[in-house]
């Protein structure tokens, strides 16, 4: 059994000051990364428990993932990627998964809006899935040809036989009521083959429902399905039935798991190695000691071992003491992304041992490798060396820090580089590398930085007084301690201004396109869609001279090896009406709505490495592979939309068909009332900029969350060394400086750390910023100056009370008898 030796217990109990800075890193560290943990786990984990196929043991579906194959043999790469709508199954496919012996009924099963007389939206479904969902008719019968039965609430105060007029995909039609029933969401029900044939998608389905002979297991029967269907279908049982039921699931998952593991990793990484250099920090201020011990004659094995017991004694605490809090943020960053619709209701935090034993275990590494790294070199040299490297800093540069801090620094230049010359979600990856590598630069010449950074923001300095010029010099001579303190202000404002002025930029580049590019008078809306003859009711609406409807989705596109979502609206009406509402900036080629032929953003255009006349490869909202050919490029896609088609290529490739919205030129908002919920500019702009408010958050949570780790690691690194100068405080009092002198010597010190700091974070902001959004965008980054200020003073003041407060403790300390 391990015993902690009695050094080690008696530094952590006679000096417990020394360990808190220490103790805080290591909690703040496995607080990180416990809820990035249980988000990644949540997202690996996430299920629905299925409501409508509740009663049904095996259901196949198609496949809601795109595929884009690379590549032969052991080189082959798969790209999934969630359709932006949902895939169906062709309707053929329920024969053959009813002719398993074991299957005592297959039924089709689709669910589509159909819309009232009124202007209502309710759901429809084929007759047979009652078999399984189990409503019952209250009156009347099951519907035939031209009949439907449905929900009392649809039909106010109407009776078996009555005549009900509903508008599909296909236009409005009346219909028989053959029977009644207590549903309680209004509900209509066609007969099976109605419904497929009026869905908006003829001949193919949701899914399929299996039901099986008496004594057939669920294992059995799916077996048996998957064997018949092959790999035209996903076969679900048990508790994976939930998923065919709810496809924002999908989303969900990625979304969770993009948090959790490429965030998460980032996140993680920034703390355990913030955490690291404390340790590293606490370990070298103990210089001192270790140098005594080494005069004494202790062993480089015994000053190894006691430090890495005073690790095993704080590290496993601080890691608990991490846990708690890690728990909570990730229940409040679930329960907001569920409130925001991003995450289905039915899916639960998972909460189990392995994130929270991985963080402890986390922080418990990082802490050894870095007291052992901190300590290697006062282990292993003479003691009369040691007593003389523990009193003077040493200068000579690191042969293994400083190459791999050059190394990372060339290489965010060169990713620099790249970036400047790539588009799109290739230059939002590059500028990510770009970041770590220029923080890792940072992180290991550290005292190189220091030392440069201390010499050009010292100059003004010397001539401000002679606490200014003793602070200036306290820099110069002491740059490893500088260097642990703007470290993590670096990183506070780097990634703050990253994740911020991302935000800010896309968002101003989208509503100088929006205000540019919509020349439409009015927008007319509804939540549950138009009805298909609403732009020919708006173009009669009086004074009207032009109306398009458009129905808005999204499409992935091949681009740059991958499949990216670019948001697509599909026009009913002509390309002149359209030029006439909406100014997209053509610069090439010529608009046209026919069959076959599109208009996309110049930029994703470049991106996909296509232009005018050539062939884009898509993928539909359903999934289904097209190759239109591009006839026009234009500038506006960002604030309005990247795919431009006619809505006939994409009527029976979303799940409804109804227009999302019209556009017109003239008329009045009385005038076009009837046709839905009637919008200006201004009022759609503002609409349109609610739909980003998640982005938006998430952006805001993301630097908060790093931004506020930072900055505790930096008050935290601040009061360890502040503390440390207990000795040269005192002595500065001795020798007849004033108690005023020495804090102005200090709040000196503590500005030009945070300057320092500011300089070097926004200066890799920018060169992270400015190749992203040239490829995004095409301009340069907006940072609103407030919000810029207020990171910098916000760091300031940070950095001034960090320093301050200790100060004025230790000095009070010192001088008591």
């Amino acid at each position: 059994m391990f015993v902690p030796n009695g050094l080690a217990r008696a530094t952590v109990r006679f000096k417990p000051a020394a360990f808190v800075g220490t103790f805080v890193a290591l909690a703040m560290a496995a607080f990180i990364v416990s809820a990035c943990g249980i988000l990644l786990e949540t997202g690996l984990r996430a299920s629905v428990p299925p409501v409508r196929y509740a009663d049904v043991p095996v259901v196949a579906a198609a496949d809601q993932r795109a595929h884009l194959v690379t590549g032969h043999g052991e080189d082959r790469e798969d790209d999934a990627v969630p359709v932006p709508d949902r895939a169906w199954l062709d309707n053929s496919l329920v024969a053959k998964a009813g002719s398993v012996p074991g299957a005592r009924a297959a039924v089709p099963d689709v669910t589509f809006p159909v819309q009232t007389r009124a202007g209502g939206q309710v759901t429809a479904h084929g007759w047979g899935s009652t078999a399984f969902t189990g409503e019952r008719l209250t009156s009347g019968k099951a519907p035939g040809a031209g009949e439907v039965a449905l929900t009392r609430g649809v039909l106010a105060n109407g009776t078996v036989g009555d005549r009900v007029s509903l508008t599909t995909a296909d236009g409005p039609r009346t219909f028989r009521v053959s029977g009644l029933t207590k549903a309680g969401a209004p509900t209509v029900w066609f007969t099976d083959t109605e419904a497929v044939r009026v869905s908006g998608h003829p001949g193919r389905v949701d899914a399929i429902a299996v039901l099986p002979k008496e004594g057939v297991s669920a294992g059995d029967l799916k077996s048996q399905v998957e064997h018949a269907l092959g790999n035209r279908a996903e076969v679900y049982a048990g508790g994976d039935r939930g998923t065919v039921e709810d496809s924002s699931l999908a989303e969900a998952k990625e979304l969770l798991i993009a948090l959790g593991g490429s965030f998460g990793g980032i996140a993680a990484t920034v703390a355990v190695f913030t955490a690291m250099g404390t340790v590293a920090l606490s370990v070298a201020q103990r210089a001192r000691e270790f140098a005594l011990l080494r005069a004494i004659g202790t062993t480089p094995r015994q000053i190894r071992r006691s430090i890495a017991t005073e690790t095993l004694l704080v590290a496993p605490l601080a890691g608990l003491a991490g846990l708690v809090p890690g728990i909570a943020l990730a229940g409040w960053w679930f329960g907001q992304l569920k409130e925001k619709g991003a995450i289905p209701e039915a899916v639960d935090l998972s909460v189990s041992y392995i994130p929270l034993v991985s963080a402890v275990g986390a922080v418990l590494v990082a802490a050894l490798l870095a007291g052992y790294a901190a300590a290697r070199r006062p282990a292993r040299i003479k003691p009369g060396q040691a007593l003389t490297e523990a009193s003077v800093e040493r200068l000579r540069p690191g042969w293994i820090r400083t190459p791999l801090g050059i190394a990372a620094a060339a290489g965010g230049c060169v990713c620099a580089g790249l970036a400047a010359s790539l588009t799109g979600e290739d230059a939002a990856n590059a500028a990510l590398g770009i970041v770590m590598l220029f923080m890792l630069a940072v992180a290991l010449l550290g005292p190189l930085v220091a030392r440069a950074c201390a010499a050009l923001f010292g100059l003004p300095l010397r001539g401000a007084g002679a606490s200014a010029s003793l602070a200036a010099a306290n820099s110069r001579t002491n740059a490893r301690r500088l260097a642990s303190a703007i470290t993590p202000i670096v990183l506070a404002m780097a990634f703050s201004s990253v994740l911020v002025f991302m935000h800010t930029s896309e968002e101003r580049v989208t509503e100088e396109q929006q205000r540019d590019g919509i020349v439409a008078d009015y927008i007319v809306t509804s939540d549950g869609g138009l009805a298909p003859d609403a732009v020919r009711e708006a173009g009669r609406t009086p004074e009207v001279t032009a109306a398009v409807g458009l129905l808005k989705t999204e499409v992935l596109v091949r681009a740059n090896g991958y499949l990216d979502s670019a948001s697509t609206q599909g026009v009913t009406g002509s390309a002149r009406d359209l030029a006439r509402v909406q100014d997209l900036n053509v610069d090439k080629g010529a608009l046209s709505l026919k069959r076959g032929e599109i208009a996309v953003d110049a930029s994703l255009a470049e991106n996909a490495g296509v232009g005018v006349g050539d062939r884009m490869e898509l993928r539909l909202p359903d999934g289904t592979k097209t190759s239109p050919r591009v006839v026009a490029t234009y500038e506006r896609g960002m604030g309005l939309s990247q795919v431009t088609m006619g809505q006939a290529d994409l009527a029976g490739h979303v799940s409804s068909a109804f227009l999302t919205e019209v556009w017109t030129k003239g008329g009045s908002a009385g005038g076009l009332a009837k046709v839905g919920t009637v919008l200006d500019r201004a009022d759609y702009t503002t609409a349109q900029s609610l739909d980003r408010e998640l982005n938006a958050w998430a952006n805001t949570v993301m630097a908060a969350v790093l931004g506020g780790f930072a900055a505790v690691a930096a008050a935290n690194t601040l009061v360890m060394t502040v503390l440390d100068r207990r000795r040269e405080l005192g002595t500065l009092r001795l020798i007849g400086s004033t108690r005023r002198q020495v804090m102005r010597m200090i709040r000196w010190e503590a500005l030009l750390v945070a300057l320092a700091g500011i300089a070097l974070g926004t200066a890799i902001a920018l060169a992270t910023l400015v190749p992203m959004m040239k490829g995004l965008t095409g301009q340069a980054p907006y940072i609103p100056p407030l919000v810029y200020g207020s990171f910098a003073a916000a760091i300031v003041i940070l950095g001034l009370t960090a320093a301050t407060v200790p100060a004025r403790a230790a000095i009070r300390g010192t001088l008591d008898p």
